[in-house]
């Protein structure tokens, strides 16, 4: 089992960099594919960007191909989320996901979930 802690949120202004973090518990971390998920208010949760086990592969959502980066450090049991170029329609609350199923998009194949971290785009 994989504890999830989201943090680096807050208010940037379009144009901005914010640098999300995931602190994981468990001696596990390094077994499991993680993922970012967004969900703007009043919509449903969508997939960001997703990283193998190893850190090898990522892959990510069309509306942030170019502007976000996702990496590991399993040494530290920490996921990121580097984001540039924000746009207010980036603004939603950020989760991070552990799943046993490595790279994937799907919301379902993922078994642990941190609380969300907020970010918040102005125009």
């Amino acid at each position: 089992q994989v504890q999830l802690v989201e943090s680096g949120g807050g208010l940037v202004q379009a144009g901005g960099s914010l640098r999300l973090s995931c602190a994981a518990s468990g001696r596990t971390f390094s077994t499991y594919g993680m993922g970012w998920f967004r969900q703007a208010p009043g919509k449903k949760r969508d997939f960001a960007a997703t990283i193998s086990s190893s850190g090898g592969n990522t892959y990510y959502a069309d509306f942030v191909k170019g502007r976000f980066t996702i990496s590991r450090d399993n040494a530290k049991n920490m996921l990121y989320l580097q984001m540039n170029s924000l746009k207010p329609e980036d603004t939603a609350v950020y989760y991070c996901a552990a799943g046993e199923y490595g790279l994937t998009i799907y919301e379902y194949e993922y078994a642990y979930w941190g609380q969300g971290t907020q970010v918040t785009v102005s125009s």
